[in-house]
């Protein structure tokens, strides 16, 4: 994955969403032109930015995934590393829908997140009306938290991004991950 994801992004101008520590910025950064990275929490940037090579290309910033027409820059291209699986089913073609159009005509996507292997994830600890599903996971101060994650199927995943408006879709499966690539065309 490390030396697959970043080969589309190559000389493109990415928007990643959910930036996280910036573990995935650094690799795609690498080949991007450019990378505007943002995240809703102050804490991940912080971290990012410390984690970060100086790099002029790459800038973080404090945004809504929800919110992306609020976004600066020009861009054709977007990422997002373990961020589909905390985005409840419902709000998925929203979250897409605004995704693609910020990103732009002829942007290139790619999405990569976790598949569901007994043993090496939390456990599901309980599933919505509406089919989402929740792990309960402990920090290291003992306190609990449930989480929402999904775990999609490979035609779950075709399925929302095609409606969504989304062209020529790879899926692609390991283990433990799994990740999409593909173009925003020009009529949705």
């Amino acid at each position: 994955m490390h030396r697959e994801l970043p080969v589309p992004l190559q000389g493109r101008r990415v928007l990643e969403v959910a930036f996280g520590t910036g573990y995935w910025t650094r690799h795609i950064a690498r080949r991007a032109a450019a990378v505007t990275a943002i995240d809703l929490a102050p804490e991940p940037l912080e971290l990012a930015r410390a984690h970060q090579p100086p790099r002029d290309h790459v800038t973080f910033h404090l945004a809504d995934a929800f919110s992306l027409e609020e976004v600066a820059g020009e861009l054709d291209a977007g990422f997002a590393g373990f961020w589909w699986s905390h985005i409840a089913l419902a709000d998925l073609p929203r979250f897409l829908r605004g995704f693609h159009a910020r990103v732009g005509v002829g942007a290139r996507v790619i999405f990569v997140d976790n598949r569901y292997v007994a043993g090496s994830n939390w456990p599901i600890t309980r599933r919505d009306e509406a089919g989402n599903t929740y792990q309960r996971r402990q920090l290291g101060s003992g306190a609990e938290h449930e989480v929402l994650k999904n775990f999609p199927t490979a035609a779950e995943v075709r399925q929302v991004v095609a409606a969504a408006g989304g062209a020529s879709i790879e899926f692609h499966e390991l283990t433990y991950y799994w990740w999409t690539s593909y173009s925003v065309p020009s009529e949705r």
